[in-house]
């Protein structure tokens, strides 16, 4: 029997070439994957998956990893990204969940709901750094993906401007901790606002920083969360025809994996 050509990507190819070696293969529609907020200590998990169409009607002008992006042309590129791409979807996980069951175990969960939510059904599906479990087509991890292919880079951007807009409304509901400017990263005026005003309800209790200023330091990640803590409350998303945001509850959850935690969880150092 003989063996198809082996295909080679090259790096200098372009933010399409791996999307369009795929489709060359006969895998038409090649989803992406990617998150944002992994390393912030408030705020939600936003995961966001999309499938652009072949050809030129796919090719959005500046389109890169969205944090190569100014704030103005994320915008830019987001409106072109929702308006071009065959389905996409985002998830939103808050932070009492990311809490409760874990950074990792969450930005999987979040990444395979907002791939199980595309109404066009992917062939093949990219995702930016680490494997995805559970799908039931072929995939391929790849790294810094939101720099090499076009789809892993509007999932990107999808992920980045929803959650950058959530910490907007955050810092609305709760003033003096500079959501909007910093969305929930330890920055130093951050880190001033938390020992000065301690943690509100959006912030993640198993963060080691948090949990320094919220008296809950010496209990385990899981557990750090005080008990009787309001849960945040919901906030409803809503997308044009062919997109679904939703936010991600109630999946079972999966044992971590050992590697990809951020270093600001448990016990790291940022």
């Amino acid at each position: 029997m003989l063996t198809p050509p082996r295909t080679v990507v090259r790096r200098d190819g372009g933010l399409y070439a791996l999307e369009r070696a795929l489709q060359r293969r006969g895998f038409r529609h090649v989803a992406g994957a990617d998150e944002a907020g992994r390393g912030a200590c408030a705020g939600p998990l936003v995961a966001a998956a999309a499938v652009l169409p072949e050809g030129r009607r796919g090719e959005i002008e500046g389109l890169a990893d969205s944090k190569l992006l100014t704030p103005a042309s994320r915008e830019r590129v987001y409106a072109e990204v929702v308006a071009r791409a065959l389905a996409y979807a985002v998830v939103v996980i808050p932070a009492e969940e990311v809490d409760a069951r874990g950074l990792h175990v969450c930005n999987l969960a979040a990444m395979r709901r907002a791939l199980a939510s595309l109404t066009t059904r992917p062939e093949y599906v990219l995702t930016d750094g680490f494997g995805v479990d559970g799908l039931d087509v072929p995939g391929l991890a790849v790294w810094k993906g939101d720099r090499v292919a076009a789809c892993v880079a509007a999932a990107s951007v999808l992920a980045k401007v929803t959650r950058d807009r959530i910490m907007v409304e955050l810092d609305g509901r709760h003033p003096g901790y500079g959501f909007a400017e910093h969305k929930g990263y330890a920055t130093a005026e951050h880190t001033e606002a938390l020992r000065e005003r301690g943690p509100c309800v959006e912030h993640r209790f198993s963060y080691v920083n948090v949990a320094a200023v919220s008296g809950r330091e010496g209990a385990p990640p899981r557990a750090r969360r005080p008990l009787g803590a309001a849960a945040p409350e919901p906030m409803e998303r809503s997308g044009p025809a062919g997109g679904t945001v939703g936010v991600a509850l109630g999946e079972q959850p999966r044992p971590p994996a050992p590697v990809g935690e951020d270093v600001v969880m448990e016990g790291g150092v940022r």
